[in-house]
């Protein structure tokens, strides 16, 4: 038996905190610069969101390895937080995007690249009809607006600590029973609960609950939470969501942007799910800004019937698309990371990888008989310090060891591994290596021995 020493956990965290500032002089002074014109020093808040004491500045980034500015060299498993799912700039995709960029990026016309998407995304996903944006939150945003003008209904229903990108909407969280702002969002623009409900993950009574008024527009949902950590659908949950949603009147959105992880056709195609819409972005143009979502043969016919085709010399007047969506060079970079990375032969590989990913973090658990847990969606995988698996967004919460995670963080850092901020996740890719996670197994087991006290 062992339990972890806080004593020596706090003692390793500063000595990790010191070894990551020797480590990066030049990381540290670009971050200082930078502060003199870029807010907070970096282009988007979140990357401060780091354990770090100071982000790590990148100067190259090539399959399943990131260079920093120091000159030293990461194992990522971040892997842009599935952005970079098919591996940092794979080459079938990044030929494709030279060979565009000399025939054009953008033109507010069609490519013959779209008929070949939508044709793929529809075999992948199992929906007829798509449509193309920038980012997962632009879709995520589109459909809400088209779900609320089908059905006439204002409100929408979101998990407890979900993930849907900065959809106004979905930042928000349970306090009490009652929907507020997510901590650290920002000048939401009403109050969310005049326009989202919120309930638990895993939990029919509270669905039921909160569709039986008819009065929700949809149900925007991830098929497994992610965000707050991999949170997995207990058996028949699905089933009786559709059935709910369906006897509501309630439309059902998958956000597949990061359970992608699942299989070619996410989680939605390798559990045999029916959403009425289905969204996806981040890793579909290998990292290249585009998103996608697609509808039903009832939601396309609702769609024409309630906004019509007609023309008009008012601009974007739906609300719904922008200039550069499904702009020439996404519409192509789609196309070839689909058809040439990320596709069934790329998950056959990276799968097995996360499950050797998982097996080397459990034998380490099992070696010291610590109350841990490790989780996988796919090629997705990941370690929680807490002795049996979350059901919702609040165990989640309760579950988080702040201390213990930092430390991991920098530690794995210090030891040229980058793990997925926020939580100890990792992402496989067609460019990882069985040596890689061999690596991360042997860092994170001489972490773990490092800030344990044996017991008897």
């Amino acid at each position: 038996m062992a339990r972890i020493d806080r004593d020596k956990l706090k003692l390793q965290l500063t000595q990790e905190q010191q070894l990551f500032v020797q480590n990066h002089p030049k990381s540290r002074a670009a971050f200082e610069k930078a502060k003199s014109s870029i807010f907070d020093g970096v282009p988007m808040p979140w990357m401060t969101e780091w354990p770090y004491p100071f982000p790590i500045f990148v100067r190259e980034a090539a399959g399943s390895r990131i260079k920093d500015i120091d000159g030293r060299e990461y194992i990522d498993f971040c892997l842009g937080d599935t952005g970079a799912m098919t591996g940092h700039s794979p080459k079938a995709s990044i030929d494709t995007l030279i060979a565009q960029a000399r025939k054009g990026l953008t033109s507010m016309c069609p490519t013959e690249d779209a008929a070949w998407v939508g044709e793929e995304l529809a075999r992948r996903f199992g929906l007829p009809f798509w449509q193309l944006a920038m980012t997962a939150t632009d879709a995520n945003r589109f459909c809400i607006r088209l779900a609320r003008h089908i059905t006439g209904r204002k409100k929408i229903l979101v998990y407890n600590y979900c993930y849907h990108g900065t959809v106004d909407e979905a930042m928000v969280v349970l306090d009490r029973g009652i929907p507020v702002p997510r901590k650290g969002s920002i000048g939401p623009p009403v109050n969310p609960a005049e326009t989202t409900k919120v309930i638990e993950f895993n939990d029919p009574e509270a669905l039921e609950a909160a569709l039986a008024p008819g009065d929700v527009a949809c149900v925007l949902a991830e098929p497994a939470m992610t965000n707050i950590g991999i949170i997995h659908p207990d058996p028949g949950y699905h089933q009786i969501l559709r059935e709910m949603t369906r006897r509501t009147g309630t439309l059902l959105i998958l956000d597949e942007t990061h359970t992608i992880s699942a299989g070619p056709g996410g989680y939605t195609r390798r559990h045999q799910l029916e959403p009425d819409i289905l969204t996806i972005g981040k890793p579909i143009a290998a990292g290249f800004p585009a998103a996608a979502y697609g509808f039903s043969h009832e939601v396309a016919d609702q769609v024409r019937a309630c906004v019509g085709r007609k023309k008009s010399s008012a601009s974007d007047e739906t609300g719904i698309g922008g200039t550069l969506s499904g702009n020439a060079m996404a519409m192509a970079l789609i196309k070839a990371t689909l058809q040439h990375v990320l596709n069934a032969a790329a998950y056959a590989y990276t799968i097995p990888l996360a499950k050797r990913f998982n097996q080397g973090v459990q034998d380490v658990i099992d070696a010291w008989n610590l109350p841990w847990i490790v989780t996988r969606l796919g090629c997705r995988t990941e370690y929680w310090f807490c002795e049996k698996p979350v059901r919702s967004g609040s165990e989640a919460l309760a579950a988080v060891d702040d201390e213990l995670d930092h430390y991991m963080h920098l530690g794995t850092a210090n030891r040229s591994i980058l793990m997925t901020p926020f939580h100890n996740m990792a992402l496989i890719s067609p460019e990882t290596t069985a040596a890689d996670v061999d690596t991360h197994t042997r860092v994170f087991g001489e972490l773990v021995a490092a800030v344990i006290t044996a017991e008897g």
